[in-house]
C-alpha cells in the first residue's frame, strides 16, 4: 500500500471518527435540552398556577385581590393543558368555582375546589417525575455511546500514534544511515524495504546507484592507481625540494632531493609526525618550526636558508604552502596538509654577491679619484693658482656640483654594497639627539639657502640620550631633510622635529613641497624606484638605505604624504634605559 494511501486512510478514518462523536454529543446535548425544557415550561407553570389559586383561597376568595389572582390563575391553567386529564380537572375546577361564586357560602364547593386543585398538582408532579426519569435515560444513553465514540477515537488516534510515524520514519532512518555510508565511499551498502509503496521504490532506485556506482569505484582504481604513479613520479623528478604533509602533520612524501639534503631515508620519514622527525634533524626543525610557532611580525623579510648541497653551500627560499578544498556538500574550507617547497636560488645568490662585489669596487676605486677632483676644484675655487674668469668660475662650480653629486652616489653604494653583504658593523651606543640634528643641519644649510628655504627646528630641552649609531643616523636624517629640500618649493619652510613618545624618539621632516601620489607610498623605501616623472636626479637607493639603516637598529622608517601639499617622513629609536 502506498503511503500516501496510507496518511488519507488514517487521518480520513480519524477526522470521520471526530464527525460521529460530534455528531452524537450534538445530538445528545438537543435532547436533553428538549426534556429539560418539556419539564420546565408546561408542568412547572401548572403547579405555579395552581399553587396561586391555592393562597387565593387560603386568604379569603370573597376579597377582590384574591379573587382577581384565582381568576388570572384559572384563565392561565385553561391555556396550559399539557398532560393526559388534566383538561378534565381543569373543567371540573372551573364548574366548582362558578358554583361557588353563585353560592359564596357553602363549604362543600370550597373543599371540592380544593381537592380538585391537589389533583391537578399531583398530575403534574407525576408528570415532572416521569420526565425527569427520560431525561436520566437519555443522559445515560449520551454518556454511553459518546464514551463509546470517544473511545473508538482513542483507540484509533493510538494505533496512528504508535504505526504511522514509525512506519515513515524508520524508512527514512535507514536510507539516511545507507547515503551516510554512500558518502563514506562504502559502495557495498543496500536498503531493503518490503511492500510497494514509495520507500519500497526508492530503495529500488537506491540499490541501483549504489550497484553502479560499485562499478564505477571498481573501474576507476587502475586509472587512480595510474595518476598517483604519475604524480609521485613527478613530485620526485622535480630539482627543488618538496615535502608533503597531511592535516595530522604526518610526512605524506619527500621527493629525492628533499631525502638528500635532509640526510632522511625515504623508510624513515614516510607516515610519521614531522615532530618526531624534528627532534633528531636539525634542517627539518627549522623548517617546520614556523608551523608550530605564531609568527608575531609576518612583514619582516624571509632570509633565504643555507644549506650545504651538491659539494657547497647552497641557498633555498622556503615556501609553506596550506592546501584547502571544500569538500562536496560543505560550504567552508578545510585545511587537509601543507607542502613545504625549497626553491634553489643559489644561482642567483651567487650573481647578487658578483654585483655587490662589483659595486663595492668600482664605488671605492671611484672615491680616491672623485675626492682628488673635488679638492682640486676646492683650490681652483680659492684662487690659490690664480684668479678665474667668469666662465672659468662657472666651470669650476659645475664641476664641484658633479663630483659632489659623483661622491654621494657611490657613498651610496658603498652602503648599499656593505649592507648587502652583512659587511657593514654599527655602533649603536648612548649618544644625544643634538649631535645627530646639528651633523644634518649643517650638511643641508647651504641647499637650504640657495633655495630660500628656512629650517624650523623644532628640539626641545633636556632631552635623554638616544641609542643608536650616531653617524648613520645623522646621515639618514641628514637624507630625509636633503629630500625635503629637494621637493620644496623655493622661499618654503622644512619642519625639523624631535619629540620622545613613552620610551622611544620620534625624528620627523615635514615638507610643504608637491607630496608623493598614493599608489607610489607603498614603493617609496624600495631600491631603485624612482617616481615616474620626477626630474630630480638620483639612484633611488637613498630612502632604502635609509630603511636598512633603521631597522638594522630596531628602529623603523615612516611615511604619510598628501599629494600637492607636501610629506612627512619620520623614524622611531629606542631611548637610552637609566634602569640597567
Amino acid at each position: 500500500m502506498k503511503t500516501k494511501v496510507k496518511l488519507s486512510i488514517g487521518i480520513g478514518l480519524l477526522f470521520g471518527m471526530i464527525i460521529l462523536l460530534t455528531a452524537l454529543s450534538i445530538f445528545y446535548i438537543n435532547k436533553l435540552s428538549s426534556d429539560s425544557k418539556n419539564i420546565l415550561v408546561a408542568n412547572y407553570n401548572t403547579i405555579d398556577y395552581s399553587r396561586n389559586m391555592e393562597i387565593a383561597l387560603n386568604n379569603g376568595i370573597e376579597q377582590k385581590d384574591n379573587l382577581k389572582l384565582f381568576l388570572n390563575s384559572l384563565q392561565h391553567q385553561q391555556h396550559n393543558i399539557t398532560e393526559i386529564g388534566e383538561d378534565e380537572l381543569t373543567s371540573h375546577l372551573t364548574s366548582h368555582f362558578q358554583q361557588l361564586m353563585a353560592n359564596p357560602k357553602d363549604s362543600g364547593l370550597l373543599k371540592q375546589i380544593r381537592n380538585d386543585i391537589t389533583d391537578i398538582m399531583l398530575l403534574n408532579m407525576q408528570a415532572i417525575q416521569r420526565k425527569s426519569n427520560i431525561a436520566n435515560l437519555t443522559a445515560q444513553k449520551s454518556v454511553f455511546w459518546i464514551t463509546l465514540a470517544g473511545t473508538i477515537c482513542f483507540l484509533a488516534a493510538f494505533v496512528m500514534f504508535v504505526n504511522l510515524p514509525g512506519s515513515i520514519a524508520n524508512p527514512i532512518r535507514e536510507l539516511t544511515d545507507s547515503i551516510k555510508q554512500i558518502a563514506a565511499q562504502n559502495y557495498s551498502q543496500r536498503v531493503h524495504f518490503s511492500g510497494h509503496d514509495e520507500f519500497a521504490e526508492l530503495a529500488s532506485s537506491f540499490n541501483t546507484m549504489a550497484e553502479k556506482l560499485e562499478e564505477y569505484q571498481l573501474s576507476n582504481i587502475d586509472k587512480l592507481m595510474m595518476a598517483k604513479k604519475r604524480i609521485e613520479t613527478l613530485i620526485d623528478n622535480l630539482k627543488d625540494p618538496i615535502i608533503g604533509l597531511d592535516e595530522q602533520k604526518r610526512i605524506l612524501f619527500m621527493n629525492n632531493t628533499a631525502l638528500q639534503i635532509t640526510g632522511l631515508k625515504n623508510t624513515d620519514a614516510m607516515g610519521k609526525p614531522v615532530q618526531d622527525i624534528a627532534v633528531k634533524n636539525d634542517l627539518i626543525r627549522n623548517l617546520v618550526h614556523e608551523m608550530f610557532v605564531e609568527t608575531k611580525n609576518e612583514s619582516i623579510k624571509k632570509q633565504p636558508i643555507k644549506i650545504y648541497a651538491n659539494n657547497k653551500e647552497s641557498y633555498f627560499e622556503k615556501e609553506i604552502i596550506p592546501i584547502r578544498i571544500i569538500p562536496t556538500g560543505e560550504t567552508e574550507e578545510k585545511l587537509i596538509g601543507n607542502v613545504i617547497l625549497l626553491q634553489n636560488i643559489t644561482p642567483y645568490k651567487e650573481l647578487d654577491f658578483a654585483k655587490t662585489n662589483f659595486i663595492a669596487t668600482i664605488s671605492h676605486e671611484l672615491k680616491t679619484p672623485l675626492s682628488s677632483i673635488q679638492l682640486s676644484v676646492e683650490l681652483l675655487g680659492k684662487k690659490q693658482l690664480g684668479t678665474l674668469n667668469e666662465e672659468q668660475i662657472s666651470l669650476v662650480e659645475s664641476i664641484k656640483e658633479d663630483a659632489t653629486r659623483l661622491l654621494k652616489i657611490t657613498g651610496e653604494l658603498l652602503n648599499l654594497s656593505q649592507l648587502e653583504s652583512g659587511a657593514i658593523e654599527l655602533s649603536v651606543a648612548p649618544c644625544t639627539p643634538y649631535e645627530i640634528v646639528q651633523y644634518a643641519i649643517e650638511a643641508n644649510q647651504k641647499m637650504a639657502s640657495q633655495k630660500n628655504i628656512h629650517l624650523n627646528i623644532h628640539l626641545p630641552e633636556n632631552l635623554p640620550e638616544v641609542m643608536a649609531d650616531k653617524d648613520r643616523t645623522a646621515w639618514v636624517l641628514s637624507n630625509l631633510i636633503s629630500n625635503a629640500i629637494r621637493y620644496s618649493y623655493d622661499n618654503s619652510i622644512v619642519e625639523i622635529k624631535v619629540q620622545q613618545i613613552n620610551n622611544n624618539f620620534q625624528f620627523s621632516v615635514q615638507d610643504f613641497g608637491i607630496g608623493i601620489a598614493p599608489q607610489y607610498i607603498n614603493k617609496i623605501f624600495d631600491r631603485y624606484f624612482r617616481i615616474p616623472g620626477n626630474r630630480n636626479e638620483g639612484t633611488g637607493l637613498g630612502l632604502s638605505i635609509c630603511k636598512e639603516f633603521m631597522e638594522a637598529q630596531g628602529g623603523s622608517i615612516h611615511v604619510i604624504s598628501d599629494f600637492g601639499s607636501g610629506s612627512t617622513f619620520w623614524f622611531i629609536l629606542p631611548v637610552v634605559n637609566t634602569n640597567i
